[in-house]
């Protein structure tokens, strides 16, 4: 049986929460369970308005889809969010140049379906390894990729904040698609920025580890959002814990 917990945090900077989250273990839709991070940019209220309105349109979306293919199902439903974003921007001057980032994914059978646009992630860990399964779309993992600064660089590099794909940001919005196989010792996390930038991969798996015999996923979700506030807290955080196979026994 799957289990879920959900929550976002303002951060220790920052005046509004412009992260968004959506977590449910049940179906929406022909999708038998759905979970999305989203994380706003633009001026103020307008990033708060996009990751929302982005969630809530994409949940609409894939509630009301009669497509069986979860891929074709969120692909279209991330590409419905975006035209609609870009609209509501060219309709209102206090929401021109938002935008936001989103990952979406479902949990069908052992099997994990994931979309993304952006620097938002989503981890699967167990006790032994975290493994990032989304890849950033951002200025400084591109420079990462073509050799320019080393990883280890990336996390401190002034320009980490400066990402490549959003929703709102073109026209045409380009999607990265992922199906991973997973095991019954897996957990999946969801994140925004404001979570990775503070705490590093192994910190987080250090933590994950600590609280990974729980009956509740509340306390694992607020440790990490703990950790992020103690190493500085600059960004808002969100986060999203799943546990696919929580009830089966481990071997």
């Amino acid at each position: 049986m799957l289990k879920s917990y959900s929550e976002t945090n303002i951060g220790r900077k920052r005046q509004l929460n412009q992260d968004y989250v959506f977590s449910s273990g049940k179906p929406i839709g022909n999708m038998p369970n759905l979970f999305i991070v989203a994380d706003g940019m633009g001026g103020h209220k307008a990033g708060d308005y996009a990751s929302r309105y982005t969630v809530e349109t994409i949940e609409r979306e894939i509630k009301a889809s009669f497509e069986k293919n979860p891929s074709i199902i969120i692909q279209k439903a991330i590409r419905t969010a975006n035209k609609e974003i870009r609209q509501r921007a060219s309709e209102d001057e206090n929401l021109y140049g938002m935008g936001t980032t989103v990952v979406v994914a479902t949990v069908i059978g052992r099997y994990l379906q994931v979309a993304n646009v952006g620097d938002s992630r989503l981890y699967i860990a167990n006790g032994q390894e975290i493994r990032q399964i989304t890849r950033d779309h951002s200025l400084v993992e591109e420079m990462v990729r073509l050799g320019g600064i080393k990883r280890e660089e990336a996390r401190l590099h002034p320009d980490k904040n400066i990402i490549t794909r959003a929703i709102g940001a073109k026209d045409d919005v380009d999607i990265d698609f992922f199906t991973v196989e997973l095991r019954p010792s897996d957990r999946i996390l969801m994140c925004s920025d404001g979570l990775t930038n503070m705490v590093e991969d192994q910190e987080i798996l250090k933590v994950l580890n600590e609280h990974q015999d729980d009956k509740t996923l509340v306390e694992t979700a607020r440790a990490l959002i703990d950790t992020a506030n103690q190493n500085g807290g600059k960004d808002n955080i969100a986060v999203v814990l799943i546990k696919p196979f929580a009830d089966e026994v481990k071997k």
